[in-house]
């Protein structure tokens, strides 16, 4: 991914919004798109899953990598 607002993000934000760390593991962040599935998961028993995915959405469309 080449910065923040780029195509890249738009489309990892956008697969995010669907499924929680999808959008980071599409950046190749395995780490950080485990870390987004497993607490928007757990949120989910709370009714406080949509959290986790407007956070995760939130992360993929504003990373920026550090190349």
């Amino acid at each position: 991914m080449a910065q923040q607002g780029s195509t890249g993000n738009v489309i990892a934000a956008l697969c995010s919004f669907f499924v929680p760390g999808l959008g980071q593991l599409v950046q190749g962040r395995v780490f950080a798109a485990l870390i987004h599935f497993c607490v928007a998961g757990i949120l989910w028993f709370f009714l406080l899953g949509w959290v986790g995915h407007l956070w995760s959405t939130i992360d993929a469309a504003l990373y920026k990598s550090k190349r």
